[in-house]
């Protein structure tokens, strides 16, 4: 049997803001169908290494791959040799949702969700929105697709932000904090959509505070703080600390 390489491997990535090092040799596989769910405290790295995953943070060390493709550039010879269109279509692979929604506020749902696909990808306007609203049902939305954002709850919109990553098609999936902004009664609805894509083997790296919610979903936890890598294991890990400092942040 041939062994495939994970859907994202990261190896050794190291990234420095001014004279603070955010991410010190992060190493992390991630295969195809896993939930890795990222823990920590808050300044530990964890929101800095899906931004790189994605290049909207370029790395100065180490190495990204996506699906065996490398993402961003190992050096300055390589930026010469990689075109941005390249680093385009790498990023087109890989769709964010963040702590906040970013929707625009003069389309409705169903546009929010087509624009994408059909403005960066050239998909014709009908296959677009149809999508879209194939999408906004699945996050439980087929009443509020013609609404406008302001219109919309916290959850609503949220779920319309995830729809709107799924529209792009991406091999992966990457939340950064997606429930921190909402309110406990929109919290459990926004999960709910997360772990029905996990359940439909969606690729995610998951940035989150829910430890009932990671427990339930986590192929992998990974804890981080100074912008490393202290410990990772099965879900266990979060009731089972093996290190001190894992052990000390979940008593807290």
């Amino acid at each position: 049997m041939i062994n495939q390489p994970a859907m994202v491997q990261i190896d050794r990535v190291s990234k420095h803001f001014a004279d603070h090092q955010v991410l010190d040799q992060v190493t992390l596989n991630v295969d195809k169908g896993q939930v890795c769910i990222i823990i920590g405290p808050s300044g530990s790295g964890k929101s800095t290494l899906l931004r790189c995953i994605n290049f909207l943070e370029p790395y100065e060390a180490g190495s990204i791959e996506l699906d065996g493709e490398m993402v961003g550039y190992r050096n300055l010879d390589d930026r010469r040799l990689r075109p941005r269109k390249i680093i385009a279509r790498m990023r087109a692979q890989t769709s964010m949702v963040f702590q906040q929604f970013n929707l625009f506020s003069h389309m409705t749902a169903v546009d929010n969700v087509a624009v994408a696909p059909e403005k960066v990808k050239g998909e014709p306007r009908r296959e677009a929105r149809a999508r879209a609203q194939g999408l906004l049902e699945k996050v439980g939305l087929a009443d509020r697709m013609h609404d406008y954002p302001g219109f919309l709850s916290g959850g609503e919109q949220q779920r319309v932000a995830i729809a709107r990553a799924l529209a792009m098609q991406p091999k992966v999936l990457l939340l950064d904090e997606i429930t921190s902004a909402l309110d406990p009664e929109r919290v459990a609805e926004v999960l709910e959509v997360i772990r029905t894509l996990a359940g439909e083997g969606m690729t995610m790296l998951v940035v989150t505070h829910e430890m009932t919610f990671a427990r339930e979903v986590a192929s992998q936890v990974v804890f981080m703080d100074g912008g490393r890598v202290v410990e990772q294991g099965g879900a266990h890990i979060i009731g089972q600390p093996q290190t001190e400092r894992l052990a000390t942040f979940m008593a807290r």
